[in-house]
């Protein structure tokens, strides 16, 4: 395979929507399937075509999936009545976007490779957003060259494509990515509940934060949220809770100590019993405040999330 002329996408929600747009406006001939159909006319909207199963997408050189979890994964590609490679026909290529476990990415990996299917995993950085924006970051892992044949097709989909080894390297750093991302956010939720007791605005602190060496992408992007408490959902806690049992599960297998993710895996688990399993996992500052017997309000501020469209 020298080329990739058709294009096919599976999955079509918070992340995967966008994504699969960007392919459409970077000139690809794309096909997508999604379980919900009414959640592809966005995508249809923007020139691609809508199949109506999985398999209507086996004829494509090369096919994404973006799903929420290993078992959506397992599902989709390996059902034996409608799985992508379970079928008579096959794609050339199978790229997952997906933040699953290593042992379903291996156990699809086998079946692709027994079909002669590439198959390559390419978990992903950001929320719709940051996709909108241009700014999403994908680690990519498999065979090398695979990766030189679809790089410039991931490379539409973000700003930044990093390569990190054959195999399933890719699942376990993105994995270790939200690990971070979620201690990060308890370390954060913290530090402003401590200036709620002390009169000190989070938007003051968040400001501060944002201009020093600590400030990132994320710091700034969940500046709104966390000062103007807007939970709009755009990862879960039930998601990061799912991340954090992935992560957890290897640092067993392997030994590892990891105290404070313990730690904070549990206060995701509070966050979830707390009621706000369908809002975006911010609502971990709402925990921090609870614990500390504070309300928190709005302050109504005049914040950026950063992410202009480039």
């Amino acid at each position: 395979m020298t080329e990739i002329s058709t294009v096919g996408w599976i999955g079509l929600g918070n992340m995967g929507a966008p994504l699969a747009t960007r392919l459409v406006k970077a000139g690809y001939d794309l096909a997508v399937w999604n379980r919900t159909a009414a959640k592809a006319e966005p995508v249809a909207d923007a020139g691609a075509s809508v199949v109506d199963s999985v398999r209507g997408l086996a004829s494509r050189d090369v096919v994404f999936s973006m799903v929420s979890t290993s078992a959506d994964l397992e599902q989709v590609m390996l059902d034996p009545d409608t799985g992508l490679l379970t079928g008579d026909a096959v794609p050339q290529v199978v790229i997952d976007c997906s933040t699953v476990s290593v042992e379903s990415s291996a156990a699809v990996r086998a079946v692709a490779e027994e079909r002669g299917v590439r198959y390559f995993a390419a978990p992903v950085s950001g929320n719709g957003k940051v996709v909108a924006a241009g700014k999403l970051s994908v680690v990519c892992s498999g065979d090398k060259e695979t990766f030189e044949l679809v790089k410039p097709m991931i490379s539409a989909l973000g700003r930044s494509v990093t390569y990190v080894g054959e195999g399933e390297a890719a699942r376990l750093v993105k994995i270790f990515h939200n690990l971070v991302l979620a201690v990060y956010t308890q370390s954060l939720v913290e530090i402003l509940t401590l200036g709620e007791a002390n009169g000190v605005s989070r938007q003051a602190i968040m400001e501060f934060i944002n201009n020093s060496v600590m400030g990132s992408m994320f710091s700034q992007y969940k500046t709104p949220a966390l000062v103007n408490l807007d939970f709009h959902p755009t990862f879960t806690p039930v998601l990061l809770r799912k991340d954090l049992d992935l992560g957890l599960a290897e640092a067993r297998r392997n030994g590892v100590p990891m105290p404070i993710t313990s730690m904070t895996r549990e206060i995701v688990q509070s966050a979830i019993g707390h009621g706000f399993a369908k809002d975006d996992f911010a609502t971990m500052l709402l925990v921090a405040a609870a614990n500390a017997g504070l309300e928190l309000s709005s302050e109504n501020a005049d914040v950026t999330d950063g992410l202009d469209p480039e």
